[in-house]
């Protein structure tokens, strides 16, 4: 039933009003000092931020859910609300309340959603929230992404396989698309998103271009390099309007769009992402690659850490100019020491100008752009003197802003307050009108202290104090035992339980003067602070461009570091289709060896003549998969041009690494882990190249024995026949039967993780050795695990049996079959059974010895009888 919108209250009319703009989101309305939320909004609210859920009356039309909170902590509980997944529209009051008799006005300022957001409560330093935008075209998909907290803008288009690439490399917390199109949405990338649809009209590229031209203020978008990108400026043009519509149109910060170069950058599908847990994983408390490098010293050194890892070079120039500035940095250990410290004073420098270009930046942190801005021109010296090509042409493109930097430092008091409604942020001698109104406000000040000793004086009440309040001002206060020594002139304001509070002639003229000169300090400060904001803004370029050198440096200073600690060497990089790695170690498993364990190194030698494929077998727990993984992770590490844990490693670019590691259930999509492992290896089969690398642990293992080691048996033999494509490929399995493929194939050869028995022990000896294995010692890792003794006992005597009846020919469905028949017997005589249990001390208490024939024929009858009853 409709509500009577004539019984509701004046405030709720207008809140229902601006609610209904707004239908999705949760609407924090300004009341007073307080942000309130009502009804539905209310309950949601109180249950995600833990607050008390009251009720207030609404007229005639009954009562209302009311939640709220101080306007003060806004930063900390819009926090909470945007991580619980909620989109929270901020309801400001747009007047003052005591120029108006009527209701205040008020309006959205703004609308927060997980993708568009730039409090520091929200945002991970050491990552970036990226909203993305997706048009689904007739041929292709365009996308979009754009971090509004740093101004980055990213466009591409591309098949679904693509899009999905990089929707899972750069993993953005909303997604906006068509309305139409969720069903296709849910198909290709999952419900793992957070989502927001649009209606069609916002999906046409003429309006996509207007946005687009207007917003960079050019005639077209060439000089940005992505006016061919028809499909993904559409996206991009999406994600302005989105911008727009979430009331955010101060967007100087968003400087320049930028494409996202597929053709640059190693690909890595989200298998392979994933499966070697390079920035995340699926498994709690896990350490990943970016866990064990990221030693930056800044949050932008760190989000550009993060990129590189998802985005490793395959062009063999940019990569040897990383690696030769490392090696620089490394060799120059002084140098380093010395940019460090200063790069560490620089902060968030990224973050801190886009804030500038959404003129929502404090006056601490325009102290912070002042400082950052003192430290750059220090690095530019060090990196200018050094000598070393790589760092000159990041000293060139350094700026240190000067004339903003002595503007800052001349027009804001040296500590100020994190906000400008504190006061005290413009230094004297900026405004004459300023320094006037606060000598008066500070003068008046004093003065009052003097009325206070000239009435305490003039009355004799020692305990008179002055004070102020916002009801009626400033008042004298004076306790009941002195009230008899009040003057007549003096009026009453207040009685409280111990005290009266009075007013005078001489104090409302004073308050007057001060209340008056605060308020137009306010007023003037906010004016040469907005001024100085605005002057601030027109160096958001050059300082965009400091903050993204400064994290280039930082990534490099991080991998130097890394280098000297971990004992890393400089790869050897080249256009040659080979890759030799000399005691190459897992970079993240290194890290969590036991005190004093050393890590056993392993050397791997793969070329596309000789050794294309490698057959890897071995013990489970031998470390197959940890061998598998560092030959990943080391020519991963070397393409992003970080020095690698090897003694010595040459390597021919690799365009792709793909993996198949471990199993993935997806149960929850309805698909079995063989189907997962089908997909994953279905999407290497289909994408392979001349230079990629291929990781295969296992594969087969989801299904029956013979179905598996079929599988596997032909993914070995379409690897080494591909008419086009010469793969570099490690396959570790635990079907021995594979090793007969090196009989057959000349470029598969066989190797084994080496063990060592020593009477019923085996010992992992974690090196890869030629030749192939006959044994997976899957029965002594159970014991490891701590199976109970009796199940072990049994598990080797059915190996035991197999393995005679196959030496004797027999087929192993016979041979379980026997295995049954004698389980069915053993099942026969549980000792559980009281006659069983008679007979096993009856045979117990016999002496062999002395038994005779006859004896023993006669007992064997007893026997018999006792199981026949």
């Amino acid at each position: 039933m409709a509500k009577d919108k004539t019984k509701e209250t004046p405030l709720m009319q207008q809140y229902n009003a601006i609610k209904a703009k707004y239908p999705g989101a949760l609407l924090l309305f300004r009341v007073g000092d307080f942000y309130e939320t009502f009804g539905e909004d209310a309950v949601k609210t109180a249950q995600i931020l833990g607050i008390v859920l009251t009720r207030r009356g609404n007229g005639p039309g009954g009562h209302i859910e009311l939640a709220g909170f101080p306007h003060h902590s806004l930063e900390n509980y819009l926090s909470k609300l945007v991580r619980a997944g909620q989109r929270v529209a901020i309801c400001d009051q747009l007047e003052d309340p005591k120029t108006t008799k009527t209701i205040v006005k008020r309006g959205v300022t703004e609308l927060v959603t997980p993708g568009v957001a730039y409090n520091d409560n929200i945002l991970s330093q050491k990552s970036n929230n990226y909203l993305a935008a997706i048009y689904f075209d007739k041929n292709q998909i365009g996308v979009s992404l754009l971090d509004i907290s740093t101004g980055e803008f990213l466009v591409a288009q591309g098949n679904a396989e693509y899009i999905d690439k990089v929707m899972q490399g750069f993993k953005p917390t909303e997604v906006v698309f068509q309305k139409n199109r969720r069903l296709d949405f849910l198909e290709l990338f999952g419900d793992k998103f957070y989502t927001y649809t649009l209606d069609d009209w916002a999906f046409t590229t003429d309006y996509a271009n207007e946005t687009l031209t207007k917003h960079f203020e050019v005639a077209s978008l060439k000089g940005f390099g992505v006016d061919k990108l028809q499909t993904g400026i559409v996206a991009a043009g999406v994600i302005l309007h989105y911008l727009n519509e979430t009331e955010h149109r101060n967007l100087k910060h968003i400087t320049s769009i930028s494409r996202l170069e597929e053709d640059r950058f190693m690909w890595l599908d989200r298998f392979t992402v994933r499966n070697l847990e390079l920035v995340s994983s699926a498994n709690d408390n896990a350490v990943t690659l970016f866990d064990v490098l990221d030693e930056t010293s800044t949050p932008m050194g760190a989000r550009l850490l993060h990129k590189w890892i998802i985005m490793p070079l395959k062009e063999l120039k940019p990569i040897q100019e990383r690696l030769g500035m490392v090696e620089y940095l490394v060799a120059n250990e002084d140098l380093s020491v010395e940019l460090l410290s200063h790069i560490k004073q620089i902060g968030d420098l990224e973050r801190l100008i886009s804030k500038v270009g959404l003129l929502k930046v404090g006056p601490r942190e325009l102290c912070q752009l002042k400082r950052a801005l003192h430290h750059i021109e220090e690095v530019k010296k060090l990196t200018e003197a050094s000598g070393n090509p790589f760092l000159g042409l990041i000293a060139e493109q350094l700026n240190p802003c000067l004339s903003i930097r002595e503007k800052l430092e001349r027009e804001l008091f040296p500590d100020p307050p994190a906000l400008l409604i504190k006061g005290n942020v413009i230094a004297d001698g900026i405004d004459e009108e300023l320094d006037r109104l606060r000598k008066i406000s500070y003068g008046g000040k004093d003065y009052l202290i003097e009325i206070q000793k000239r009435e305490a004086a003039a009355t004799g009440i020692p305990s008179l104090k002055i004070a102020f309040n916002n009801v009626f001002g400033y008042y004298l206060e004076v306790t009941h035992t002195h009230k008899d020594k009040v003057p007549s002139e003096w009026l009453r304001k207040q009685t409280l339980v111990n005290a009266e509070r009075y007013i005078t002639p001489e104090l409302k003229e004073y308050e007057e003067q001060i209340l008056g000169a605060e308020e137009k300090i306010q007023e003037i400060e906010v004016r040469l602070y907005n001024e100085l904001m605005y002057q601030v803004s027109t160096c958001i370029k050059p300082i965009q461009l400091n903050a993204y050198m400064i994290a280039q440096l930082d990534v490099m200073l991080c991998f130097a570091q890394l280098a000297v600690k971990n004992h890393y060497v400089k790869p050897v990089l080249n256009t040659k289709k080979v890759l030799d790695i000399k005691g190459g170690r897992h970079p993240v498993i290194e890290k969590r060896l036991a005190a004093g364990e050393e890590y056993i190194t392993n050397d791997v030698l793969l070329d596309n003549n000789t050794q294309q494929i490698i057959i890897i077998t071995g013990p489970n727990m031998s470390g197959k998969s940890a061998i598998l993984r560092q030959t990943g992770l080391i020519v991963l590490m070397a393409q992003m041009g970080c020095f690698v844990p090897a003694k010595a490693a040459t390597i021919g670019l690799v365009d792709k690494i793909f993996t198949r590691v471990g199993a993935s259930d997806n149960l929850s999509s309805g698909e079995s882990t063989f189907m997962v492992e089908m997909n994953e290896t279905a999407s290497i089969l289909n994408n392979i190249s001349d230079n990629s690398l291929i990781l295969l642990d296992e594969i087969g293992r989801g299904t029956s024995t013979y179905d598996g080691i079929s599988i596997a048996w032909a993914i070995a033999e379409f690897l080494h026949t591909h008419p086009s494509a010469k793969p570099k490929t490690l396959f570790a399995t635990h079907y021995h039967e594979l090793n007969e493929l090196a009989n057959t194939m000349a470029r598969i050869k066989n190797f084994n993780v080496s063990v060592k028995e020593i009477g019923n022990k085996v010992i992992f000896l974690r090196k890869l050795v030629p030749g192939g294995s006959e044994h997976s010692f899957g029965i002594h890792v159970a014991k490891m695990a701590g199976m109970p003794p009796k199940l072990i006992a049994r598990a080797n005597e059915i190996l035991k049996k197999l393995e005679i009846d196959r030496t004797e020919g027999q087929s192993i469905k016979d041979s379980i079959k026997k295995v049954q028949n004698q389980a069915y017997q053993l099942h026969m005589f549980a000792v559980d059974d009281p006659v069983l249990v008679k007979i096993r001390d009856m045979l117990n208490n016999l002496d062999v010895n002395v038994l005779t024939p006859v004896e023993a024929l006669l007992k064997l009858d007893e026997i018999q009888r006792l199981i026949k009853q």
